[in-house]
């Protein structure tokens, strides 16, 4: 089933409220179902950018930026171990970790931001500082970047789409809440399944064992048991009910919900993604984008790597360097490029220093002093890169980027004002991004690659 995680209240649409919710039993003890959300979309004046979506890839547990885009082999086998052997890219200058051949020729794609730096080494609170631009400990539960681009690109300003703009691929992160204190319908919708296995929770789209035609004869015989039926007619608050749970099962059964069958894409094209999670999770990313949804996010997992890094490293960056390099391609020669952001990032990076001592035993620790992030298209230039860290990548050497300074300069290729107030439930005034005066450092917008 397809619901919205976390359950905090804070919703209200004129007409109908929570009591109206529950007594047509809309809200569960496990969050908003699909037919509920669907209830709180409203519709306004679309903005104007370079970029309509973002695909965010967000690599859960910190993944190491030595042996990804900034490696540093004359630093010696204690920073590169056996990853000593960086490849030159298809930009001058510009080198990559050896595990990432087929990126290297996409590199004219991408920009390398090799100087990202917040100082935390938390799982948690760096994942917050990363996410949503703002440090913890202020009062205030902040919304992520994917739920301030649904608030301004979604539903309120005219996004007519059947597929929540706001989608993860595949699970929710858990380490905070996404929504911060947006409105409920900027929360994010979480696919659950296995892309791997062409598989997913989407109220089931393509749920293991569940086909349409049994969805079919579902929604026929609640119909029947149905002895509501007059009364939500009747009723234009309830009619509202009833209308939502139209357009969840035109989501299921329609046009819209094919987008989650993988099986209709040529088996060559999911043979260049990878027949694995990683890669069919880009491939359906680009199918999201293509139906212009707004924000996707990609959790993939694996990247806390304090034991066993190189052997989890020699498994994990052929699938990424594979999947994300098909979609770089895919993206181009389709005309999305200009108008989706790439970005690529964890919440921090890990020790340059490798841990030889037990109980690491070739183990990378977390490290948010120095880390790198990858951003494409959307406005975004390729084949450059921003700032530096020092010889053995323990410190940034030039051109500090806060995270701060990454969302606002996204913010602005997709038409959002970093300065814009954002909607809060006790009226505060809120602004999108940081100032000087919220007690940040601002390193500035990337205007060298804008």
């Amino acid at each position: 089933m397809l619901d919205i995680h976390g359950r905090q209240a804070g919703w209200s649409r004129p007409g109908l409220n929570r009591r109206d919710f529950l007594r047509v039993g809309a809200i569960s003890a496990a969050g908003l179902t699909l037919a509920d959300w669907l209830k709180l979309k409203a519709h306004g004046q679309a903005q104007n950018g370079k970029a309509k979506s973002v695909i965010q890839f967000f690599m859960l547990g910190g993944p190491t930026h030595l042996d990804t885009w900034d490696p540093k082999p004359e630093a010696g086998n204690d920073y590169c171990g056996p990853l000593g052997s960086p490849i030159a890219t298809n930009v001058a200058g510009m080198r990559v970790c050896e595990l990432l051949p087929l990126l290297a020729k996409q590199a004219d794609k991408f920009s390398l931001i090799r100087s990202m730096t917040h100082g935390n080494n938390g799982h948690e609170t760096a994942a917050y500082l990363v996410q949503t631009g703002r440090k913890p400990g202020d009062g205030l539960v902040w919304p992520s970047v994917g739920a301030v681009v649904s608030h301004f690109k979604g539903y309120d300003a005219g996004y007519r789409g059947l597929i929540p703009p706001y989608l993860v691929v595949t699970e929710l992160q858990g380490r905070f809440s996404e929504v911060g204190f947006l409105p409920s319908r900027c929360k994010p919708f979480a696919t659950g399944g296995d892309p791997g296995q062409n598989r997913f929770n989407v109220e089931g789209v393509v749920a293991q064992g569940i086909t349409d035609q049994r969805q079919r004869d579902r929604r026929d015989l609640l119909a029947k048991l149905n002895t509501l039926e007059q009364v939500m007619k009747d009723d234009p608050r309830l009619a509202a009910s009833a209308q939502a749970q139209r357009e969840a099962y035109d989501l299921i059964l329609g046009d819209a919900g094919k987008v989650f069958d993988l099986s209709q894409e040529k088996d060559e094209v999911r043979e260049a993604y990878g027949r694995n999670t990683f890669g069919q999770s880009c491939l359906l990313a680009r199918r999201l984008v293509e139906r212009g949804v707004p924000y996707v996010t990609i959790n993939s997992k694996g990247w806390d790597t304090h034991k066993q890094h190189f052997q989890t490293m020699r498994q994990k960056l052929p699938q990424m360097d594979r999947g994300l390099a098909t979609l770089l391609t895919e993206l181009s020669e389709r005309g999305l490029l200009d108008s989706t952001i790439v970005w690529w990032s964890g919440e921090f990076g890990r020790t340059p220093r490798v841990q030889w001592e037990a109980p690491w035993n070739g183990g990378r620790g977390h490290f948010g002093a120095v880390f790198s992030a990858l951003v494409a298209g959307g406005g975004f230039k390729g084949g450059r890169v921003v700032g530096s860290s020092d010889k053995k990548g323990e410190a940034v050497k030039d051109r500090p980027v806060y995270p701060w300074d990454l969302i606002a300069s996204m913010y602005e290729l997709l038409g959002i004002d970093p300065d814009a107030r954002l909607p809060h439930p006790q009226n505060k005034i809120v602004r999108a991004t940081p100032s000087a005066a919220d007690g940040v450092t601002l390193g500035g917008r990337l205007r060298e690659i804008m």
